[in-house]
Parts: C-alpha cells; sequence; structure tokens
C-alpha cells in the first residue's frame, strides 16, 4: 500500500496547553480513512494542521511523499488536497449548477465542462435541483454539493470535517453512500467523524484520538470491539452505571 498522506510526531499547543501531542497518522491511497474521538480529542486541531490552517508546534505532514509543513493551505490544494470544513461555504444565492461552475473553472478543460457539471450532479443526488438558489437546499443537500464543489478541483485526496453534522439519519446513510462510491471510484477520503454508525459505514481505516493523542488505530471491526474504545466515547457516567 502507498501512503498518500502522512503525519509524523505532529504537535500544536496554544498558550502551553497540548491540543495535539505526536500524532503520526499514515493514510493509505484509496482507502476511507476515518479520524475518532470523544469531544475535546484534538481531531480538529489535527485536521487544520493537515490543511494547514495552523502551523505545527512540532513534528511534519506529509503529503504524495513530499514535506508540506510549511506549504500554506493553497498550495496544499495545488498539489492535489481538496478540503471540505463544518461550516458550508457555498454561493448561497446562485443555483446548485452555478456553484458547480465555479469550482470547476479552474481545472476542468473548456469542452469538458458541461459534461462534468451533469456527472457531479448526478453523483450527489442534486440533478433535480440543478437550477435552485444553493440557499434554499436542505441542510443535507448543501453538504453534498460543497463536497461537489471539493470534488470538482478532482482531489487525490479529499479530506471531510463532520460532514454528518446536523443531518438527518437518512441524509447521514446517504453522505456514507457517496463516499463509498468516490472510494470505489479511487478516491481516497479522510473523515472526522463523531458519528459511529456512520464510521461503520464507510470506513476501512480508523484512528481514535484521546486527549490529543493516538488512543487506537485500526479496522472498524478491530475499533469498534476495543472495548477501551467504547469506556472514553461513552464516558464515566457509563462507567458509573455499571457499579
Amino acid at each position: 500500500m502507498t501512503e498518500i498522506l502522512a503525519t509524523r510526531e505532529l504537535s500544536k499547543s496554544f498558550g502551553g496547553l497540548a491540543a495535539v501531542s505526536g500524532v503520526s497518522l499514515a493514510v493509505e491511497q484509496g482507502q476511507v480513512h476515518c479520524l475518532i474521538g470523544p469531544n475535546g480529542a484534538g481531531k480538529s486541531t489535527l485536521f487544520k494542521l493537515i490543511v494547514g490552517t495552523y502551523p505545527p508546534s512540532a513534528g511534519a505532514v506529509l503529503f504524495r511523499g513530499e514535506d508540506v509543513t510549511a506549504a500554506r493551505p493553497f498550495q496544499r490544494v495545488r498539489r492535489g488536497m481538496s478540503i471540505k470544513m463544518q461550516q458550508p461555504s457555498i454561493f448561497r444565492e446562485l443555483p446548485v449548477r452555478q456553484n458547480l461552475h465555479i469550482a470547476l473553472q479552474y481545472h476542468a478543460d473548456r469542452g469538458q465542462m458541461g459534461e462534468e457539471e451533469e456527472r457531479l450532479l448526478e453523483l450527489l443526488g442534486l440533478a433535480a435541483a440543478a437550477e435552485t438558489p444553493a440557499g434554499t437546499l436542505s441542510h443535507g443537500q448543501q453538504q453534498w454539493l460543497e463536497i461537489g464543489m471539493a470534488l470538482a478541483l478532482k482531489p487525490a485526496l479529499l479530506l471531510l470535517d463532520e460532514p454528518t453534522a446536523g443531518l438527518s439519519p437518512e441524509e447521514t446513510e446517504r453522505t456514507g453512500d457517496l463516499i463509498l462510491r468516490l472510494a470505489r471510484e479511487g478516491m481516497t477520503v479522510l473523515v472526522v467523524e463523531h458519528d459511529m454508525a456512520f464510521v461503520r459505514q464507510v470506513a476501512q481505516q480508523v484512528t481514535v484520538l484521546h486527549l490529543g493523542r493516538v488512543f487506537a488505530r485500526g479496522s472498524v471491526a478491530e475499533i469498534t470491539a476495543d472495548p477501551r474504545v467504547a469506556e472514553i466515547y461513552l464516558g464515566k457516567g457509563h462507567h458509573h452505571a455499571r457499579h
């Protein structure tokens, strides 16, 4: 297996408090890798270190075999990372198709733009809403549109930060189906997620963070069977309930 993304002993402190400490993570090409952990585990800080929003206090980020630790977010995007943050950044007053058009214009060949728009609309299940202003879509549809805009960059690695936050169970499952389709087409996806049912649906590899460190790693089956993971997820209340 080829590593497409790796972090080496990555750390980030804010005013003396370590949000992330010595995290080494490897994402294999063509896999769906989920980064999970309870609130305050350091998931979003680690995500921001990977995409370049924060510089690390120590350690390195390697992408496609190159050290990108000093690269700015846009430079990482140019090298083939594509990022979807938690907050949608769609153009709300423009139609869905126009949003995809804007995202595609940097990368698609002029002659293939229409074709590519259709392919993405179909893939995202938004063909019927193509002419609808993006701001009037449901929360789930807005999330899918944003994943589509990230895909317009034809990335080597798609990074998703809690893509199911605020979605209904049906929308969550559809988001999972979309990610699985992308994986079948050969896309590598790193997802920061909280929802374990969703993780079971999509993940091949899972890294669990706890208190800023790697707590466990393995296949979905290994992680979901690990009583230590259940313990940190369910917290002390669960512990007391048994005694």
